[in-house]
Parts: C-alpha cells; sequence; structure tokens
C-alpha cells in the first residue's frame, strides 16, 4: 500500500476571529477584542494536528497582514499551508464574535469577495487530495464558485482514489443566498461521502423546504432556531447513501445512525460553557482522530465529546484546541471510554 503524505487534509472557509475580551458584556459595550484565527476546516487542520496527525489545509487568503497572522499561527502549529494561495484583489476573512455565557453568542461575518471563496479547481488539484488518508470539507466552501466548483472537484478525486470523505454540515444562514440552496448544494455533495457531521439544526436545514422554518435570535447565525421533523431529516440524509451520520448534541453527547439502521448514543463530558463557538469542530477533530486510527463509532465519538467539551470551557477555537496528551487525561479523570 502506498504511504500517504497525510492524515487529513481539510477544505474550505479560514479568518482572524475578533472575539469579545469582555465575557459576559453586551455586544455594543465590549470594549475590546481578542485576536485567533479560526474558520471550521482551520480549526479542524489544527485540532487533528495538535492531536498528532499530519493535517494539511486547503483554503485561500488576501495580499494582506491579516493573511500573514494566518499563516504564522498555523506554521508555528505545524500544520501544512503550502496549499493555501493568496488571491490578489480580495481580502482574508474576518468574524467578530460576542461572549455572553451560557448560551448568547452573536457573530458578525465579514467576508464578502473573501479570498477563500476563490479556491479554484487547479489548487485542489495541486494540493492532490489523493496523497491523504481523509478528506474533509465545511459545507460553506460549497456557497459561491469558484470554491463550490473546486469543492465538488475535491470530491470527485477523493472517490476515484478511495478516499473517505466527511463532511461538516456547518449551517451559516447569511452565507447563502436563499437557505434552502444550502440544502441543495449539500444533497448533491452528500451523494459522495462516507459521514456526516452535523447538529440537530443542520441536518434540518439540509432539507428545508420554506425559509420561514428559521429563525436566528440576537445574531446568532451559528446557532439558528430551525422547526422541522428532525428524526424525517436524518433519514432522508441516510438515504443518499453515507456510511454514518453523526449528530452532535452538545452537552448531551452525540448519536451516530448507520446505514444499517442502527443508532449509537454516545455521552458527552457536561462541563461550564464560556464559549460554544468551535465546539463542534474540535468534535470533528477527535472524532477523525479515532476514525483514522481504526476506533469503533463509539469510541472515536467519545474523544470527539471529549474534544468539545475541554472546548466549550475555553474563549476561543483553534487557539484553545486540546493536546491528545490532555485529551486522554481529561477522559480518564471523568471515568474513562
Amino acid at each position: 500500500m502506498i504511504e500517504k503524505t497525510y492524515d487529513v487534509i481539510t477544505y474550505g472557509r479560514s479568518s482572524i476571529d475578533l472575539y469579545s475580551a469582555n465575557i459576559g458584556a453586551d455586544f455594543v459595550d465590549i470594549q475590546s477584542f481578542n485576536a485567533y484565527v479560526g474558520g471550521s476546516p482551520l480549526n479542524m487542520a489544527v485540532g487533528t494536528k495538535r492531536l498528532g496527525l499530519r493535517s494539511a489545509l486547503i483554503t485561500a487568503i488576501g495580499q494582506d497582514q491579516v493573511g500573514d497572522f494566518l499563516l504564522n499561527f498555523l506554521n508555528k502549529e505545524g500544520v501544512e499551508t503550502k496549499f493555501i494561495p493568496r488571491k490578489p484583489g480580495f481580502r482574508t476573512s474576518a468574524v467578530v464574535l460576542g461572549i455572553q455565557p451560557p448560551d448568547n453568542f452573536p457573530l458578525v461575518y465579514y467576508r464578502e469577495n473573501c479570498a477563500d471563496s476563490k479556491v479554484s479547481i487547479d489548487d485542489v488539484i495541486y494540493a492532490n487530495v489523493s496523497d491523504c488518508k481523509l478528506f474533509e470539507i465545511s459545507a460553506t466552501a460549497l456557497n459561491v464558485e469558484p470554491s463550490r466548483s473546486a469543492g465538488f472537484f475535491a470530491a470527485e478525486e477523493a472517490v476515484k482514489h478511495n478516499v473517505p470523505i466527511l463532511i461538516d454540515l456547518d449551517f451559516r444562514a447569511d452565507q447563502w443566498h436563499d437557505p434552502r440552496s444550502f440544502g441543495v448544494t449539500t444533497r448533491a455533495y452528500l451523494q459522495n461521502c462516507t459521514i456526516a457531521l452535523g447538529t440537530e439544526e443542520e441536518i434540518l436545514a439540509t432539507m428545508l423546504s420554506d425559509p420561514n422554518q428559521i429563525k436566528i435570535t440576537n445574531q446568532q447565525i451559528s446557532a439558528p432556531e430551525i422547526r422541522g421533523n428532525v428524526d424525517a431529516a436524518i433519514q432522508k440524509i441516510m438515504a443518499l447513501g453515507i456510511e454514518a451520520l453523526i449528530v452532535k448534541r452538545g452537552a448531551k453527547g452525540s448519536t451516530v445512525f448507520l446505514k444499517n439502521g442502527e443508532a449509537i448514543d454516545v455521552p458527552g463530558f457536561p462541563v461550564e460553557v464560556m464559549n460554544v463557538l468551535g465546539a463542534g469542530d474540535a468534535f470533528a477533530s477527535g472524532f477523525i482522530y479515532g476514525y483514522l486510527h481504526g476506533w469503533d463509532w463509539y469510541k472515536s465519538c467519545r474523544m470527539g465529546n471529549a474534544c468539545g467539551a475541554i472546548l466549550v470551557t475555553k474563549p476561543g477555537c483553534s487557539n484553545f484546541n486540546p493536546t491528545l496528551d490532555e485529551v486522554l487525561n481529561f477522559i480518564e479523570e471523568k471515568g474513562g471510554f
């Protein structure tokens, strides 16, 4: 068997994240922000690298010092950055977040004509997704061209070379010209995938038929309320041919739905929440670690639950991803796998 250069290649958005330094303050009363890095696939690249995997990231940055900020962080973390081109004329993305625990996290994106939406098919060809053990894509990367076509091309290459594909459903309503287009696009992509990850809201969004089903309160873009039948949506997603759908349920843990009809509940780790943003990416990092080490679904998700639980006690995303020793010690202290 040919040895792969990377354990995981992640694909999609990247940004500088400006998070409120005044924990608990109303957004209008924030006096200062801490600068971190973010974007779902970037978070996963860092998360998996800290756990000991060989991780690479496909995204793009502008010809600006914000891009330098991201690259500096990623290079220090040991994430492969040679698949991150600079896109002339476009800016590196930015995100601004308020932090009001336990359940109020207003979020503002600055992603108009951003560099990471300009990833091209040629960029994907250069990255060579056949050279990894698992390819991960975040669905937000499919919202506009050319990153959408590049993402579908990456899926074709992965399928051709028997590389498993994991999609994070990653629904951000304001990043789509019509929230229903998220479902149309994601359902098409799911037909290439091995595994899908998502919250109940993201699963409902994948099968959304009426925009009025969505309610966003206090600009919490990452945590919309979506009405619908979750069980029916799960069955429709499974019918698209994936091997497993993993539902992230926060403090309750996670549930794995398998194509044979089996459902596996995996308990979480209750902790005191500071910031929930990025917890799903930490979960994915832990799950990917277990999956690539041949662990069963239960143990892999338990690892993911632990990574997510650790991260929600921190004020940011990538900067606070745990190391392998930290996660294993946390799990042991909480009763083991």
